[in-house]
């Protein structure tokens, strides 16, 4: 919000230069962004009085006046303004000024006429961005040969503060007057404002049918408003020093009321409004045409200002085109109300409306400042445009209205979070000068917040007014004691670090993805998937939370291959939620995607692609790094994401903790994939945890070696001979390896060739030919029981 500093000074003043009472206000929370002059460098420029005026007898559009410039003497100045007229008052450059931009003022002799200075524009005094039509009439109160910055006040500054969204009660000359005062121990002298008398009976009816998104409308009918008069120039120019071009005087008075009180109004012209003023929601299918122009289509959520025909305007948003003030309005319904912070901030953003009346009103609006409101325009109205007020009609549902929070403050919280002791009597200054009521108790304050103080609500929003008050500055620095001590390491535990610098290590590049995924994405990979949807998504495509690594981790495929990066090597770290919120699991795991060529491009490469059992070898890199490789297990099951037969479940101690496999056809049909694509996922918590290492003595004894070729089954996994294998080997089996798989000639046809590779070793002797046949023996006898193997010759 932009601000005149002398406006502000008219309502408080303290003994504080123009940037000290800026860093003021910044340490007191309401940020000033900048601090500018409101008008650029000129000189030798005084107030004037055109005595004489005749046209130049060379020139059409010139004229050739007399100006008093109270030096003495009449001096001649060609003027091509076609607003020139005899006896205004007007900013006169004397000759040897300067004006905006370094240009001076000199004698001239313009089509054979002295010319002995310039009557000035606004713009070339640099009071207006674009050119002026004509010259900057001044009113009659202005005194001839005076200085015109003087006159003007333009040693002046407009200071732009940037609020956060709860200190609205400060979109104000009000509210930051409030401010400085509570800061500075001074009164507040604003305006007074009396209610106005009403000069006739005559009322337009006011219905209200939301009364909870509109708690309070008040309206008056002015008859008789003479649009075409002229705004002061005191008010044009403290609207223009806010940032607000003047437009007509209705306007005018509606903008200056918001500005200076804070409380949006509207006028309505009364010769288009018809029967009754209704609050209402509007029904489907109504259109409005808005102020600016713009054609929209309303729905049965949006609160309007509608008449008997249809809606005027969007409720503390915009008002609309035809039912606006113009030219030939006579007379008007004036509005002042209260509507909803929330509702106005809905439909603001439903339309992509943001106006100065919805900043406002959805940050907050004092709920009792509209009665004020009115009564202040209403006078300035009748002071510039003339015309008959009629009766304030007021409809208002108190139970409606926000309610005042009344609010403990405990004096030991408040040494606790100020670390400084503060007097009884201060802080219950600091509260009374902000507008709160204040009851001493044994515990230390209940304060009731005033009604324009929407952020009060809790004890800690007092800690803060009074932290800011008394001076952040103020407050003493201390440093927090503890004693620390080392965080114990656990051994057993794989760092998740180390496990990112595992897979970057083995190629791949750590993702980032949303924890909010596209309904239809989880739908297609996880078609059973329960998890939260977002009341308030930030697209519609960001709706759901993910049930698992796998849709993002796609996502990003799709990402890549569009811009033709056909290597893909990626793996995330964050968490998944299954079920309502009522019932909710967030999970953190760990997931990968891998897609293209085995290698990178490369002389030496070949240009074989990744598949299965590349991706298990990364996955089993992982899991060995815990110490603890046989509590592992992979199984075959189905994944509705995965494809059926190259699809495994994790187990980590017999419980599931996770799924590896290719992308299922059809999934990546529906999904556009033209690749093959696979992905594993599994659960952090299983993956780092493990076993402490223990050292075990080497052996100083020979290792015994046998080889082992079954034929098994082409469906029996290997898992199987390996767990029979490992119950019947004994204690002394240190290494038992699958060394090769074959089916073809010499297998008979639905079985396959498991060789495996068995060592044993004694840590205390040499192992017997006796007694390794005998464990052979058992090997081979379990495994044709069991699982129909038989040795191959």
């Amino acid at each position: 919000m932009k601000f005149s500093e002398q406006w502000l000074r008219d309502w408080v003043s303290p003994p504080l230069a123009t940037r000290a009472l800026a860093d003021q206000i910044t340490m007191a929370g309401l940020e000033v962004d900048a601090v500018e002059p409101v008008a650029a460098a000129f000189s030798e420029v005084v107030v004037a009085e055109v005595v004489g005026k005749e046209p130049h007898p060379d020139a059409d559009k010139l004229n050739v006046c007399r100006v008093d410039d109270g030096s003495g003497d009449t001096l001649p100045v060609v003027c091509g303004a076609p607003n020139v007229a005899v006896g205004q008052k007007v900013p006169f450059a004397r000759v040897g000024a300067v004006l905006p931009g370094g240009f001076t003022i000199k004698k001239a002799n313009l089509r054979g006429q002295e010319s002995r200075g310039m009557i000035c524009s606004a713009s070339e005094l640099g009071l207006e961005e674009e050119a002026s039509a004509g010259i900057l009439v001044l009113p009659p109160s202005a005194v001839v040969g005076g200085d015109f910055r003087t006159f003007m006040g333009l040693d002046d500054h407009t200071i732009e503060v940037d609020l956060t969204p709860n200190r609205g009660d400060c979109l104000s000359l009000k509210g930051l007057a409030r401010e400085v005062a509570v800061l500075n121990r001074q009164a507040v002298t604003g305006p007074v404002i009396e209610p106005v008398s009403a000069s006739h009976d005559e009322s337009f009816p006011v219905r209200v049918e939301d009364s909870e998104r509109c708690p309070r409308y008040l309206g008056r009918l002015i008859k008789g408003v003479d649009v075409g008069a002229e705004t002061p120039l005191w008010m044009v120019e403290r609207l223009r020093r806010s940032g607000i071009r003047s437009i007509d005087p209705v306007v005018d008075v509606t903008n200056y009321v918001m500005l200076e009180l804070g409380q949006p109004l509207h006028a309505f012209d009364l010769a288009n409004l018809q029967g009754t003023v209704i609050v209402r929601l509007a029904r489907e299918g109504e259109r409005l045409v808005l102020l600016d122009g713009q054609t929209i289509s309303l729905d049965d959520a949006t609160l309007v200002i509608a008449d008997e025909r249809g809606p005027l305007a969007i409720a503390g948003v915009m008002g609309g085109e035809y039912s606006g003030v113009n030219a030939e309005t006579r007379d008007i319904f004036l509005e002042s109300a209260f509507f909803s912070p929330l509702a106005v901030a809905a439909q603001a953003r439903a339309f992509g409306l943001h106006t100065d009346a919805s900043h406002r009103f959805e940050r907050g609006v004092d709920p009792e400042l509209p009665r004020e409101a009115a009564e202040r325009a209403t006078a300035l109205l009748l002071e510039i445009t003339g015309g008959a007020p009629g009766p304030l009609v007021e409809v208002t549902s108190h139970s409606h209205l926000p309610a005042r929070s009344r609010i403990q403050l405990r004096a030991a919280r408040l040494e606790q979070a100020l670390g400084k002791s503060l007097p009884v009597d201060e802080v219950s200054e600091i509260l009374e000068r902000l507008g709160t009521v204040v009851t001493a108790d044994a515990d230390g304050w209940v304060a009731e917040a005033p009604s324009w103080r929407f952020d009060m609500a809790i004890e800690e929003d007092l800690i803060e007014e009074v932290a800011r008050i008394h001076g952040y500055n103020r407050l003493p620095v201390r440093r927090p004691s503890a004693r620390l001590a080392l965080r114990p390491d656990h051994e057993a535990r794989t760092p998740l670090a180390r496990l990112r610098q595992q897979m970057v290590a083995r190629g791949y590049q750590e993702a980032v993805t949303y924890s909010f995924i596209a309904p239809e994405l989880q739908r297609a990979l996880l078609p059973e998937a329960v998890s939260p949807v977002l009341a308030n998504p930030i697209s519609s495509d960001l709706s759901v939370m993910r049930a698992s690594l796998f849709p993002g981790l796609v996502r990003a495929l799709q990402y890549n291959l569009n811009r033709q990066q056909h290597r893909v090597r990626l793996f995330e770290t964050g968490l998944v939620f299954r079920g309502e919120l009522d019932n909710l699991h967030q999970t953190p795991m760990l997931g990968a995607l891998v897609c293209g060529a085995r290698l990178p491009e490369g002389w030496a490469g070949g240009k074989e692609s990744v598949d299965f059992f590349d991706l298990k070898g990364d996955l089993e890199s992982l899991l060995a790094m815990g110490g603890e490789a046989d509590a592992w297990r992979f199984e075959p099951s189905e994944h509705p994401a995965l494809h059926p037969g190259q699809c495994a479940r994790l187990l980590h101690r017999g419980e599931e903790a996770g799924w590896i496999g290719t992308l299922h056809p059809a999934v990546r049909g529906e999904l556009g994939l033209k690749v093959d694509a696979l992905l594993f996922e599994v659960r952090l918590d299983a993956l780092t945890q493990g076993r402490v290492p223990a050292f075990s003595p080497l052996s100083r004894f020979p290792e015994v070696r046998r080889d082992l070729a079954f034929l098994v089954d082409e469906h029996l996994p290997v898992q199987s001979l390996l767990d029979t294998l490992h119950r019947q080997a004994g204690d002394w089996l240190v290494a038992s390896r699958l060394f090769d798989v074959y089916q073809g000639q010499g297998v008979p046809e639905g079985r396959k060739s498991v060789a495996l590779g068995l060592t044993w070793q004694h840590p205390s002797r040499t192992l017997n030919d006796d007694e390794i046949n005998q464990l052979v023996d058992a090997i081979v006898t379990e495994s044709r029981q069991h699982l129909g193997a038989e040795l191959r010759g």
